[in-house]
């Protein structure tokens, strides 16, 4: 997805050390990957909420292999080793756009699915179990997983499309504003009804709404910045005052890869049950160091 151009403006192209982007890389990668591997061994967090945060992990991954990825096979071409405008080159970069643009949709319908999610435990606590089964979050996640690998292909295919890009625009403001309402209706109606929620059984919703809240702000902060440079490319692409935010794009792909680093860190922030996870799994990780020494 060609995203960057000539600078024509007076203003120089901010550029970032690589060595910066193999690091936020890594570390989200072993982040996330921690995440997954969680929920999945711990029998305790094989709930609806847990399993869309582990798909949200997952995008994550994505998102943090594919830029890594991307990268290097920058260092490759500016070393000589690859021609940017190869056959070869350029299919994979489509592939590394796709999974990219995949792993963003995915996000956005992950922090949907888990709005959706509290918003049931909030309102709907004694029918909560009845409502949200793990058959059917199995269900939402496969609806999930093949609508954003079909979405991703679209768009990366017909991205030269100013209708196209306008689309992917259009789908973050709605996208934006859906998942706003929710959070603002469900934080209105859970002060009014506080004290019957208080009584429930399952008082957890609010801090998870909470963590929701936390998770989705970050999200914003990290891909608000990049998709203003999109809007830019469609609305201004010659003006030398766009050039000038144009230039900051570097920036704008470290904050988009922060965002799969942050995530993991708010997770195990809120989570008591992650973080007691986290730390069994690294003492098993130490224990099994031993062995190996001691064989």
């Amino acid at each position: 997805m060609n995203t960057t151009s000539v600078n024509r403006s007076d203003c120089p192209e901010v550029k970032v050390p690589f060595p910066l982007f193999f690091t936020i890389g890594a570390v989200s990668l072993a982040e996330n990957f921690l995440v997954v591997v969680a929920v999945i061994r711990n029998r305790n967090l094989h709930s609806p909420m847990y399993c869309f945060i582990c798909s949200l992990a997952a995008f994550n991954t994505i998102a943090s292999l594919t830029k890594t990825w991307e990268n290097l096979m920058i260092v490759f071409a500016d070393v000589g080793q690859l021609h940017k405008k190869g056959f070869h080159e350029t299919k994979l970069d489509d592939v590394i756009d796709s999974l990219l643009c995949m792993s963003f949709v995915g996000s956005f319908f992950s922090f949907l699915a888990i709005a959706v999610d509290r918003y049931i435990t909030i309102f709907h606590a004694l029918r909560y179990h009845n409502i949200m089964t793990m058959w059917r979050t199995r269900v939402i996640l496969g609806v999930i997983w093949m609508k954003c690998g079909v979405l991703a292909v679209l768009m990366v295919r017909f991205f030269d499309f100013k209708f196209i890009m306008i689309c992917f625009v259009v789908f973050f403001v709605i996208s934006l504003a859906t998942i706003c309402f929710l959070y603002v209706y469900m934080f209105m109606l859970a002060r009014i009804h506080a004290k019957r929620i208080a009584a429930l059984p399952s008082s957890s919703g609010g801090r998870g709404a909470l963590t929701l809240t936390i998770l989705f702000g970050a999200f914003v902060v990290c891909w608000a910045p990049f998709f203003l440079h999109l809007i830019i490319i469609m609305v201004c692409p010659m003006n030398p005052y766009c050039e000038c935010y144009r230039s900051l794009f570097q920036l704008h792909v470290v904050l988009l890869m922060s965002h799969a680093m942050i995530d993991p860190a708010i997770y195990a922030f809120r989570s008591a049950e992650l973080r007691r996870t986290f730390r069994k799994m690294f003492a098993l990780f130490r224990l099994e160091a031993v062995f190996i020494k001691i064989s």
